[in-house]
Formats: structure tokens, sequence, C-alpha cells
């Protein structure tokens, strides 16, 4: 019985949140205090390590293994730590794990890098989708092949899915590289 009052307690929040809280809206409460910039990083809107140059697969490698190892953390609107995500909050932590400095809100992010195309996609890049407005309103890491990683509102947790899965491709708007 308790868990049906635990899972009726996340469905029932699932419905409220809606989508992914970085569609440029700053959620309330919003945590003020900002993670340390990794060590060699700067505060700029993107930046890549000095040692990154020419490593670009090796740091993709190791961006996706980060995302990876974080499935099942719980979506927390305007979450960007391991205590819980929100899908911006989950790219930005994910790379600055790496040393590398990415935006906090979708629109923002979709803004960072550069533009790939859906065919030209390799682990590492964004992959962003209209879910809730028009435009970018949520985002993702692909980690290869036709699966990306992302915190959904709707799922309660980060997860992997498959960009050719109906609900995905029919939403999705782009992608974008920033390695």
């Amino acid at each position: 019985m308790r868990r049906l009052a635990c899972c009726t307690f996340v469905i029932g929040m699932t419905v409220v949140s809606g989508a992914c809280a970085t569609t440029g809206a700053t959620p309330k409460p919003f945590p003020t205090p900002r993670p340390p910039t990794p060590a060699g990083a700067s505060s700029a809107p993107h930046t890549k390590p000095s040692d990154a140059a020419g490593s670009g697969a090796a740091i993709a490698y190791s961006i996706t293994g980060t995302a990876l190892g974080l499935r099942g953390t719980p979506y927390r609107n305007g979450g960007s730590d391991p205590s819980g995500f929100d899908c911006s909050g989950l790219v930005r932590y994910v790379f600055a794990q790496h040393g590398i400095v990415v935006p906090r809100t979708v629109t923002e992010q979709f803004r960072a890098g550069h533009a790939v195309d859906r065919q030209q996609m390799s682990a590492g890049d964004l992959v962003f989708f209209s879910t809730v407005a028009p435009g970018a309103t949520h985002v993702g890491i692909s980690i290869g092949g036709d699966e990306f990683v992302h915190a959904p509102s709707g799922s309660g947790e980060v997860r992997v899915e498959r960009l050719s899965a109906a609900y995905w491709s029919t939403r999705f708007v782009g992608a974008r590289r920033v390695l």
C-alpha cells in the first residue's frame, strides 16, 4: 500500500510538473548557489578545456559514460545535481564533470556550439525536442546510434530513449555539437 501511495504521488507530481522546466522560465524556488567552475574552465557560456584539442571522441565517450551513470536519478524541477535533474540541468552537470561549461537553459543550450545534421550526430551531441511549446523545450545527450539519455519529467528519472520512437521522432527539432 505504501508503494502504491508513493507511485500515486510521483504520478501526481509528474502531471503537475508537466515537462522540462528549462524552457526559459525560472522555476521557483530555484537553487541560487552555483556549482564551482571546474578547474581549467572559465565562466563563459561555453568553454572547452585546453587539453581537449584533438580528443573529441575520447571526451564524447567519457561524457556519455557519465550521463549513463546517472540513470535512475530522479527528475527534479530546476534540479542540476545528482539529488535530482531537469533536462538542461543534467546536460550542464554532465559536461561540467569534464571541464566543459554549457549554458543552463534549453533555449541557451540550443544556441551553443554548432548545428549538426541528424544523420551526422554522434555521441556527446545535444539533441533537442519541442515538447510543451514551439521551438526547443527539451534536451538530451546523444549516446550514439539511435539513443539518447535525458531527464524527462514524465518518467520521473534519468533514462535512455530511442530517437526513432514515435514520440521523440515527431518532436525532434535539432542537434548541436558543443565539443
